[in-house]
């Protein structure tokens, strides 16, 4: 399995000859010009994690990559190539495995209406287990190597994501949403991580993970 961090929320995936890209969003560059995708995946409709007016060009690039949507974000952009990807849904993408996991996004506040968020483990036979929680830290699926941990947003506290990383158990690990984050921000949130969870948290430097 190779995964390419190309910003934020966003990942490339491949892995037993199948291209999965992870939430195409508004603080990534360049996911548009990616080719030979099997799949686009979108965990909830943010900005962050979708810009819906980059989406043609990447069509347009993939002709026939199947569009793997949470579905408020589906009803929400009624984009025609797209499916609704529903919490406990599990679709096979040649010799890839994506389930959907819990439904919704974690609280900002008590006055900011909550939307819908999927979190997506990707398994493969003879490939680790990825997971990808998008904005959420309810879900904890079991048998993940590799957990995507989101640094931070402001939907999270320190202490949650360090509960939930303990409780995924996963060996190796590395961060998403940190766009908000400068270098000094992403230390000091390593090096929290790194002290209290058993986990190989690679560094943000490294763009490339190959397992």
């Amino acid at each position: 399995m190779e995964i390419i961090r190309l910003g934020h929320s966003t990942l490339l995936v491949e892995t037993v000859g199948t291209r999965v890209l992870l939430d195409p969003g508004g603080f990534t560059d360049g996911w548009e010009e990616a080719e030979g995708l099997d799949a686009v995946v979108v965990t909830h409709r943010h900005a962050d994690h979708f810009d819906v007016s980059r989406i043609p060009a990447l069509l347009q690039r993939n002709p026939g990559v199947r569009v793997l949507l949470e579905p408020e974000t589906h009803r929400e952009v009624g984009l025609a190539q797209a499916e609704p990807f529903a919490a406990g849904q599990v679709e096979t993408i040649g010799g890839l495995i994506l389930e959907a996991v819990g439904g919704e996004h974690a609280v900002i506040h008590r006055d900011i209406p909550r939307v819908g968020n999927i979190g997506v483990v990707l398994a493969a036979e003879g490939e680790p287990r990825l997971f990808h929680p998008g904005d959420s830290l309810s879900e904890v699926p079991p048998g993940i190597d590799l957990m995507a941990v989101p640094a931070y947003g402001p939907w999270a506290a320190l202490r949650e994501t360090v509960d939930w990383a303990r409780a995924v158990g996963a060996p190796t690990s590395f961060f998403i949403h940190d766009g908000l984050l400068n270098d000094r921000g992403r230390r000091v949130i390593r090096d929290r991580i790194t002290d209290m969870v058993d986990t190989d948290l690679r560094p943000w430097t490294q763009h490339v993970l190959r397992y």
